[in-house]
């Protein structure tokens, strides 16, 4: 028996750290394409201008599966007391309307006397790794009460959302959490035969854990869509008279987010219960501990940099619309420009903005020029550190997304855990932006050749998942 458990819980974890339920590249490239601009943290909702949404009917008893639910939230907001939620995942979060201003306005709504701080930690195209490392900061930071987590369509690494959990948990055990699952096309088939996507069950395995209440957000609409009253996706002359719920497959239009929205009115309902405040324990990491330590860090308070960089303030820019992320720059262009810090850890890399100017970075660590792999299998694809002549030796921030607009992104580098000193120095070599664009991108860069013509870095954060060793001095000499 003893022998099953083991192969059970070994199948178990080799799923959830390995991804084999992968999204297929269509789906993915979309989600990519979709990292943008920021939006502002904190948002505000006008119930007198929004269309309120209504639970409605549609009942299936695994839809929200509660646990333990959100007593402190009830507590809060059943005695009218201030109550502050915060929303993180990718797109859909970020969005104004897959389902955030609905929900947010049902409750505005729905509890009147109780005056809301609302958060949106929505950033496009990214997981829970980014997630994990952004928490501290544009979440918990603002004392949420309760937080609403949704990444099912973004990766959903559960070792990443692991890590979110116990963030929250250790900044404050009176916080809520909710796990929310957005869908893709293809699982309305899983749903409609009363199973749950392979993903998402490694994602109620540490909802299970943790005791985290759990709402699936596409039941209604797989129901829906088998009647034939909902196109998944199209446009309004081929919906006829059915609900047009996307017109790309993944990012819900207003009436496509307002059954997302719906199916949560529907679980916050169920879970209303008795107002008592709980407090939420911490128990051992069902995955791992690893990412409880993960942070993004202001560049000036980590990093050292040398004379060729300078501090850009975004408020007013051109690169104004990032100012909800980074309300300052570190920005150079100047080959060699370099900027070098210590840590203790394992992970680390960049959260920075691309465009068509920007360039390619050389990476050192411990003195050494270091290669780059990027992993190829998983849901979290670090790079890895190899030796200068097996990898790349740049770091390329410019990419096939980056065609005449900015974009937030990201990555980081794998090293083995230790304490580590890094320096990133901008590269002599040009990459070849034309070839990365492709030949249906060419239109921008041919006809505004300069724009491209230039190696240069907005860096926003550092990433780190380990312990920052603070900086000792201010600028280094060129």
């Amino acid at each position: 028996m003893r022998t099953y458990q083991s192969v059970i819980s070994f199948l178990l974890f080799f799923l959830i750290m390995t991804g084999l339920w992968a999204q297929n590249s269509v789906e993915l490239n979309k989600i990519a394409a979709s990292q943008g601009a920021a939006s502002q943290l904190l948002f505000s909702v006008d119930t007198a201008k929004e269309e309120l949404i209504v639970p409605g009917d549609f009942k299936r008893d695994d839809e929200c599966v509660v646990r333990g639910g959100m007593p402190n939230f009830f507590a809060k907001v059943s005695k009218g007391q201030d109550v502050s939620v915060a929303f993180i995942g990718g797109s859909l979060t970020q969005a104004n309307y897959c389902y955030r201003m609905q929900i947010s306005a049902y409750l505005q709504a729905r509890y009147p006397s109780t005056r809301f701080k609302w958060v949106n930690a929505g950033v496009s195209g990214t997981g829970t790794d980014l997630g994990s490392f952004r928490i501290r900061e544009q979440v918990l930071s603002h004392n949420p009460d309760l937080v609403i987590i949704d990444f099912a369509v973004n990766g959903a690494y559960a070792a990443g959302m692991e890590g979110m959990v116990r963030q929250i948990i250790q900044h404050d055990q009176h916080t809520d959490i909710c796990l929310i699952y957005a869908i893709l096309a293809t699982e309305t088939k899983v749903y409609n035969n009363r199973k749950i996507p392979p993903h998402i069950e490694a994602l109620e395995a540490l909802a299970d854990h943790y005791g985290i209440p759990t709402i699936h957000l596409g039941m209604e609409i797989a129901r829906l869509e088998s009647q034939d009253k909902l196109l998944w996706k199209g446009d309004v002359d081929s919906a006829g008279g059915r609900i047009l719920f996307s017109t790309d497959g993944i990012h819900p239009l207003k009436a496509g987010g307002n059954l997302y929205a719906a199916a949560i009115a529907r679980g916050i309902e169920k879970m209303r219960g008795p107002s008592q405040m709980e407090i939420h324990s911490l128990p051992q990491p069902l995955i791992s501990a690893e990412w409880d330590v993960a942070g993004m860090y202001i560049p000036s308070d980590l990093a050292d940099f040398d004379v060729k960089w300078a501090a850009f303030p975004t408020e007013g820019s051109k690169l104004k619309a990032f100012n909800g992320w980074f309300d300052t720059l570190m920005v150079a262009e100047e080959k060699g420009a370099r900027f070098s810090f210590t840590f203790e850890g394992d992970l680390f890399g960049l959260f920075d903005i691309g465009g068509p100017e920007v360039g390619q970075l050389e990476v050192w660590v411990d003195g050494h020029q270091i290669g780059l792999h990027k992993s190829q299998s998983g849901r979290f694809q670090p790079y890895q550190m190899v030796a200068e002549n097996h990898g790349n030796i740049q770091l390329n921030r410019f990419n096939a997304y980056c065609n005449n607009r900015y974009r937030g992104q990201y990555d980081v580098i794998k090293v083995p855990k230790g304490t580590h000193e890094v320096s990133f120095r901008i590269s002599p070599l040009r990459a070849d932006k034309k070839m990365i664009l492709g030949p249906s991108q060419q239109e921008d860069i041919d006809r505004h050749p300069a724009k491209y013509d230039s190696s240069k870095i907005y860096l926003g954060r550092i990433l780190l998942r380990g312990k920052p060793i603070l900086k000792t001095t201010g600028k280094e000499k060129g």
